[in-house]
């Protein structure tokens, strides 16, 4: 495993949509070890494939709350209900925050690291972090959807 440079906002890459991934190799598997490493290197809860410079439609996610690491490949959000506002930031907008309305529950479908399909049911701070993680896959930072100011810390 390896840390991998987290880009920082201004860079194009982190604007651009990302491509499906149909390739569960070896090569797939050092990502998905490496974005981890990264993301824990970085306190963070979440992490997708562009902020490390990889335009691929995967992120993860441990939100080190008893339930298993998240690995989504090719994730789609199937079912949006209602809606929450929750303060975000982000690892590629490092001292900056604000309030981001997103589904109060969704319904994840994606593919684990070994290709095979899931679905989960997710509410609060885990429907969060899937749209706010998903939302970078296609160009999307949080920033573009914060209610007010962007403030820092």
């Amino acid at each position: 495993m390896a840390l991998r440079q987290v880009l920082i906002d201004g860079d194009e890459t982190l604007r651009k949509k990302s491509r499906e991934i149909t390739n569960f190799d070896d090569r797939l598997q050092t990502l998905i070890d490496d974005m981890f490493e990264t993301m824990y290197a970085s306190n963070g809860i979440g992490l997708a494939a562009p902020q490390v410079g990889v335009l691929r439609r995967l992120f993860v996610m441990d939100l080190h709350d008893g339930n298993e690491p998240i690995v989504a490949i090719n994730p789609q959000i199937m079912d949006a209900k209602g809606t929450q506002t929750y303060q975000e930031c982000c690892l590629s907008i490092p001292g900056r925050y604000g309030d981001v309305e997103r589904p109060a529950e969704l319904v994840l479908r994606a593919y684990d690291r070994n290709g095979e399909p899931f679905e989960i049911k997710a509410s609060e701070l885990t429907a969060v972090c899937i749209s706010h993680e998903n939302d970078h896959l296609d160009g999307i930072l949080f920033k573009d959807k914060v209610k007010g100011e962007l403030l820092s810390q």
